[in-house]
């Protein structure tokens, strides 16, 4: 089963009116997934759930695709996410890597409500680095007594296809590289391009004195390339088109307190 086979049945199931069930409004993080897992169940197909911190949430038996998933309350935060246990990339593990972004109210009537929107798309899509791997470390010896010891454990704020493009909100919408071409059942509603940045960060130091986090860049030696991605619909979907948003705006994501409860 391909991604765009997983995108059709949920496109299906959406305009056939399935809902997200939570278990009660406590419910804050698998309501979403759990609707994903009905979809992939329905159509018979097998696949391995991670645990809770794993990645990606979903891994295909048949092949070798992997999908992680992000439900977004709405109105909320659906510009940014975070990603505590992995980077945003398109492969992995040996594994093609999909985002499945799902936004439903942030205030239902109930625990039974709809999904609002909906984008698949291609890791690359968010990050196209392959070789970055991911770490928690910790440095021993801190406080008066010597015996404390720091947890490097980080965080990753990843901009959401909601910022990045416009076109995509109340709508269902696949984007996958440019090079996959699609059967006759999607319809191409935009070509895409994101441009590797001029500087890359390659490290980071934290003054504990000062509480500064200062970052360490080096030229990108790929700055300027491009990376090309289409916009697909289902054959009989609005075909409003899909559109990069202005650069200053897209790449603008919020700075997060560290201190906040996410």
């Amino acid at each position: 089963m391909s991604a765009q086979d997983v995108f059709k049945v949920c496109v299906e199931a959406i305009l056939a009116g399935e809902l997200i069930h939570r278990v009660s409004s406590t419910d804050k993080e698998f309501h979403f997934q759990n609707w994903f897992k009905a979809r992939l169940e329905h159509a018979g197909q097998n696949f391995e759930i991670g645990g809770r911190n794993s990645y990606p949430d979903f891994r295909m038996v048949a092949t070798t695709d992997g999908y992680e998933l992000k439900g977004l309350a709405y109105p909320g935060r659906d510009a940014s996410f975070d990603s505590n246990s992995q980077v945003p990339t398109g492969s992995h593990n040996g594994r093609a890597i999909y985002y499945v972004f799902g936004r439903y109210p942030k205030q239902p009537d109930g625990n039974a409500y709809p999904v609002l929107d909906l984008v698949v798309c291609h890791g690359d899509f968010l990050n196209a680095d392959h070789d970055y791997i991911h770490h928690n470390k910790s440095v021993k010896g801190f406080g008066s007594y010597g015996d404390l010891l720091i947890r490097d454990r980080k965080m990753y704020v990843v901009p959401t296809p909601f910022r990045l493009v416009d076109g995509v909100a109340h709508r269902q919408t696949l984007i996958l590289p440019a090079e996959v071409k699609l059967s006759r059942e999607f319809v191409c509603v935009g070509e895409l391009c994101r441009r590797e940045a001029d500087e890359l960060v390659i490290a980071y130091s934290f003054d504990l004195q000062t509480n500064e986090l200062r970052p360490t860049n080096v030229p990108n030696p790929h700055a300027g390339r491009e990376h090309l991605f289409s916009a697909w619909r289902l054959k009989g979907s609005p075909t409003d088109p899909v559109a990069m948003r202005v650069a200053q705006d897209a790449m603008a994501v919020e700075e997060v307190d560290d201190d906040s409860d996410h």
